[in-house]
């Protein structure tokens, strides 16, 4: 390894010790970038360079999902002007009655959603559906945002039983078969997913009998609004058919991903001003306008904070290292935070104690870039190493390293991972990813020990 890894892992520790101490991560964020850039350019202007240039990476990668929220509360205050939105959740409060059933219906709906058409897209329709009818059974904006998060960013994209991208992914680089993956790996799946989710419900639960959320669920408009006019049933009606036929599009269309997030913004961008047109005839103009400007607003008081500290993550992958500080990187290296991981497993002897450990550090350290996919693949490869060496499951060991790492970067413990899930919600996600961290260790521990018997 290089000064550059050395440096790295440095500003990883304060990084992670900043957090411990329940500070904000964004200045250690900024001058390990500029450390970073001090180390390859040898000169001020250049490091100061690299920061800014970085934050324009970041905001690269992040802009999507800023688009995508920033849009969705867009429609949804245009659908705040005649009720719209309450005649809309009407039909759930007949099955959300309290702060578990609202938890749980969130997760499984978020989950369903999300194994066809993944998280971000899913947490738009979910999150702006489900958010006010929980609030008024008694689940915070906080646990709202943990159902969607651990249901659809943890156990649906790391499972991705549907779409079957990540197993693709790690089966690829082991040189196993996709159902290898799954199939071996199941157990671990469904391990991981109950220990975690029930972990962090049990925390929750026991803050709401704490009162921890009193005032915040005392502001929640509980009046039953009986009457709703016309206008209101036709807005519902048309956000409705709306977003199924962009379901049916996407399942027709393959679309996934961005392509499933740009079909939703711009129906959603189009209903904004069909509902406006109804609600304001002439000032139809002026009233959109107003509501694209409240998302935004929103969107970018989320991402704010999210944009620097990301920036530092991103700073560990080839490609956006190589777009602010040129080709740095040796010949043979696969990044910052993949190499540290591959040097890692380099040190310890081989078992299947050992092994296991090995692939969910490893799988953990390479999420950290908020991608949670960018490092699957080494894991893939680490597997087939690993399982090989000790004749163990090697769709197992994928299965864990595939855990690790989307568990960690697909959208739970990272902030600028977890951002769709918070923003929808209005809830900090650095306070998300605290909510997150104890239950997903504890699935971790449980999970990597799981593994030991069954590989």
């Amino acid at each position: 390894m290089t000064g550059a890894h050395y440096i790295y892992i440095l500003f990883i520790i304060i990084i992670l010790i900043t957090m411990i101490m329940k500070k904000d991560t964004i200045v250690p964020c900024i001058l390990g970038v500029f450390c970073l850039g001090l180390f390859y350019t040898n000169n001020i202007a250049g490091s100061l360079g690299a920061v800014f240039n970085s934050f324009i990476v970041s905001l690269g990668e992040l802009g999507p999902v800023i688009l995508i929220i920033s849009i969705m509360v867009a429609l949804s205050k245009s659908l705040e002007t005649n009720n719209a939105i309450n005649y809309m959740i009407k039909p759930f409060s007949k099955f959300i009655k309290n702060p578990t059933t609202a938890f749980f219906v969130i997760g499984i709906a978020m989950m369903l959603l999300s194994w066809f058409f993944w998280p971000t897209p899913a947490v738009a329709l979910v999150g702006a559906i489900f958010l006010p009818v929980a609030m008024r059974a008694g689940l915070p904006a906080i646990g709202v945002a943990m159902a969607l998060n651990l249901f659809g960013h943890g156990l649906a994209l790391s499972t991705d039983f549907v779409i079957q991208g990540a197993p693709a992914i790690t089966a690829g680089a082991a040189g196993i078969e996709v159902f290898d993956v799954i199939s071996q790996g199941m157990p671990l799946y469904w391990i991981m997913a109950v220990v975690t989710i029930s972990v962090a419900f049990w925390g929750l639960r026991k803050d709401l009998k704490k009162g921890m959320f009193r005032e915040e669920l005392q502001d929640v408009e509980h009046e039953e609004i009986k009457e709703f006019n016309k206008n209101a049933k036709i807005a519902t009606f048309l956000v409705l058919i709306g977003f199924v036929l962009d379901i049916v599009a996407m399942s027709v269309l393959d679309l996934k991903g961005g392509d499933a997030s740009a079909l939703l913004g711009g129906t959603a961008v189009l209903l904004i001003i069909i509902i406006n047109l109804m609600n304001h005839k002439r000032k139809c103009f002026d009233f959109t306008c107003e509501n694209i400007i409240e998302g935004f607003v929103f969107g970018i008081k989320i991402f704010a904070a999210i944009i620097p500290i990301a920036a530092f993550f991103y700073m560990g992958e080839v490609a956006p290292m190589n777009s602010v500080l040129g080709e740095v990187l040796p010949a043979n290296s696969q990044g910052l935070l993949s190499d540290i991981g591959v040097a890692l497993s380099n040190t310890v002897p081989l078992n299947r104690f050992a092994v296991c450990s090995i692939q969910t550090v490893v799988g953990a350290i390479t999420g950290l870039d908020g991608s949670g996919f960018s490092g699957i693949s080494l894991v893939g490869s680490l597997a087939n190493v690993f399982g090989t060496a000790i004749d163990g499951s090697v769709g197992a060991l994928c299965a864990l390293g595939q855990i690790a790492g989307i568990w960690t970067g697909g959208g739970c413990l990272v902030p600028w991972g977890l951002i769709s899930a918070a923003a929808i919600c209005g809830v900090s996600p650095i306070d998300l990813a605290k909510r997150n961290f104890k239950p997903i260790i504890i699935g971790f521990v449980v999970t990597t020990i799981a593994a030991m018997f069954i590989i």
